[in-house]
């Protein structure tokens, strides 16, 4: 079943407790998006939900708003869980959830590899309502025996293509099953693979699909351009378009190792720089997106990892130095500009051997993104020759068939970061 509604309500018609909803006027939060205007009322009432939405349409006050209500009327150690694919969207839901929920009592924990085992734990013991976490890390703790998940009422899969692609359906599977099935189940996903459908069927109850937007819809608020470009010539490149055009710059490459030599270089441009992978520790990784957040960094250069959880606004501009390995991913890359209704533009490198993968892109937005001419080029800097070292192509990887994407498209990311007194004042 597909719910199309339009927009009209605000929040305070969607059945929202009084002391919530107080909350969310208190924060600015007066219209709902399409995603939170047709997911709340039908998740108050308990109903199971497959939401498809772009990144940064609103998702985490679409299921976050009515666990907390749901959870804040159950008896009992009623718990609920979210489980994302990376430890930043985890925190990033986390500091969601702690806003509108804290002032009424709400208590969470998030389990995330990269932080205190120590002070994990001590957030089991003290009862959270809801935990946050990625796979691998909630099993590890289950099999550590630090929890266990028979409370779990409400379970959340967010970012749900993005943890089966990076290899955590084993795990859901595995947590899934440990869980009572007469649990509600919300999922939340960006695009629609066959994974989703299988989750769907087998652990949901006759689950409403909500749909905002078609699955693989690019930002409709952003800019898409090509260069064509040789691969020695890039960095040459980014220097062209890092002058063109102004305000804050999100660069995506496809390895860590790439991200690193390209923030070298960038940095030798004279432009401020940091890099977010897997290489740097959590708390690395927090203070390069503060500083990204904050303007001590004009660019945050990064891999995959940053393509979903990065709640950023005001980023000017998307750079593929790299095209993505996972045609899909592309959306999620670009979604990260022209949000919250602003303008963003994205800009692409290719080169001549990548046009298949063009195409493929093409073909999953459903739209022909425009090829720029190569602009006249600023002399090659002298600089250590790491910094000019190809990065990108998809020539010599061999691909072969991946998952939720086209035919050759192979993801090659890691796992990534796989009460009383509450309800009383509520």
């Amino acid at each position: 079943m597909t719910q199309n509604l339009q927009p009209q309500a605000r929040f305070s018609e969607l059945g929202i407790a009084p002391k919530l909803l107080d909350n969310l006027e208190r924060l600015k939060f007066v219209v709902p998006t399409p995603i939170q205007h047709q997911c709340i009322p039908q998740a108050l009432q308990g109903k199971d939900i497959v939401g498809i939405a772009q990144t940064g349409t609103g998702k985490t006050l679409a299921f976050g708003i009515p666990m907390i209500q749901i959870l804040s009327q159950m008896p009992g150690n009623a718990q609920g869980l979210i489980l994302l694919p990376t430890r930043e969207l985890a925190l990033q839901v986390d500091q969601v959830l702690q806003t509108i929920g804290r002032p009424i009592g709400l208590r969470t924990a998030v389990l995330i590899g990269g932080a205190s085992g120590y002070q994990q734990k001590q957030m089991l013991r003290r009862g959270p309502h809801i935990i946050v976490s990625t796979p691998g890390r909630l099993m590890d703790h289950v099999q550590q025996k630090n929890l266990t998940l028979t409370n779990m009422k409400i379970v959340v899969l967010d970012e749900a293509d993005r943890m089966f692609d990076i290899g955590f359906m084993p795990q859901i599977k595995q947590i899934l099953a440990m869980i009572s099935k007469e649990r509600q189940t919300l999922m939340f996903s960006a695009t629609m693979p066959q994974a989703i459908s299988e989750i769907a069927h087998r652990y949901m109850k006759i689950p409403l699909r909500i749909e905002v937007a078609p699955a693989g819809t690019s930002a409709k608020n952003v800019e898409q351009e090509i260069f064509i470009v040789n691969k020695d010539a890039k960095m040459q490149l980014l220097e062209k378009v890092l002058e063109d055009n102004k305000g804050s710059v999100l660069l995506f490459s496809r390895t860590k190792h790439g991200a690193k030599r390209i923030a070298n270089g960038v940095r030798a441009m004279g432009h401020t720089a940091s890099e977010i992978h897997s290489n740097k520790s959590l708390s690395q990784r927090k203070m390069a997106l503060e500083g990204f957040k904050t303007g001590r960094f004009r660019v945050l250069v990064a891999t995959d990892i940053a393509s979903r959880g990065i709640d950023v606004t005001g980023i000017s501009l998307v750079i593929n130095y790299d095209l993505p390995d996972n045609t899909e991913d592309y959306v999620h890359r670009i979604g990260r500009t022209g949000r919250a209704q602003s303008f963003g533009k994205a800009i692409s490198f290719a080169t001549s051997q990548e046009w298949v993968d063009i195409r493929h892109i093409e073909k999953l937005i459903k739209k022909t993104i425009p090829v720029r001419p190569l602009p006249v080029l600023p002399p090659r800097r002298s600089m250590p020759a790491e910094h000019y070292e190809e990065t990108s192509g998809f020539q010599g990887r061999g691909r072969s068939g991946g998952r939720g994407g086209y035919q050759g498209n192979k993801n090659r990311g890691g796992q990534s970061e796989g009460n009383k007194n509450f309800r009383r004042r509520y």
